[in-house]
């Protein structure tokens, strides 16, 4: 009896550790909380050798039930709505956050809403690939067509907590690799070196359509 107390006691224990793993730090909460829903925040550039090291670093799933999230998804939102430099997506690492935490625009959806999507996952990818033209908010001044599969299916939580799983395609899934690359510490610089490698076919003769040999882990 004594010994099933003492598991269960630290079962707990390393759940609770967990789940205020996965909550933002206070340096992470201070940087939220330095503005308002409506205040943008400063993106990180890869040029810049201390954003280059949260760039490339991986990030880890953020708590659903976090306090800081509805200040962070506004901040974010207002971030890659900025007039002067407009995006199209946004990952949490480019404003300073390690946390599986992207907010993309919903080409796919009426209104082309942006959503935030959190913890996100691509449970499959298709062999059938798309080249388009590619730019990043970290990456200034520079752009490049860069191989992406036409179709995934993806997981992820939305702002309320609801779970979703979802086949998207096309442009919305370009963004969305594009920026779950990010949480990976990936860059689509990284994309653009890996196609160097002939690994791809074009079908049918067709200019910006390809069939990948062999399928990326990431």
């Amino acid at each position: 009896m004594k010994k099933i107390i003492v598991t269960s006691f630290l079962l707990l224990f390393a759940i609770g550790t967990q789940a205020q793993s996965l909550r933002l730090n206070e340096s992470e909460k201070a940087l939220v909380s330095s503005g308002t829903k409506k205040d943008m925040m400063r993106v990180l550039q890869i040029t810049n050798e201390a954003d280059a090291k949260i760039l490339r670093g991986v990030s880890t799933d953020v708590n659903l039930k976090d306090e800081s999230l509805p200040l962070l998804i506004g901040r974010m939102l207002a971030t890659v709505k900025d007039p002067a430099n407009t995006g199209v997506g946004i990952a949490a690492p480019q404003i300073g956050i390690n946390k599986n935490l992207i907010l993309i625009q919903r080409f796919d959806k009426p209104g082309e809403p942006f959503e935030a999507l959190l913890n996100p996952k691509i449970r499959w990818r298709s062999a059938l690939l798309r080249k388009g033209a590619e730019g990043c908010l970290s990456i200034a001044d520079k752009r490049g067509d860069v191989l992406r599969s036409y179709t995934l299916e993806i997981t992820y939580y939305d702002a309320d907590g609801k779970f979703h799983d979802e086949i998207i395609e096309g442009f919305t899934a370009v963004i969305f690799q594009h920026e779950t690359d990010h949480l990976l510490g990936i860059l689509f610089t990284d994309r653009l070196e890996q196609q160097t490698i002939p690994d791809y076919q074009p079908l049918n003769g067709e200019v910006n359509f390809f069939v990948e040999h062999k399928q990326r882990r990431n």
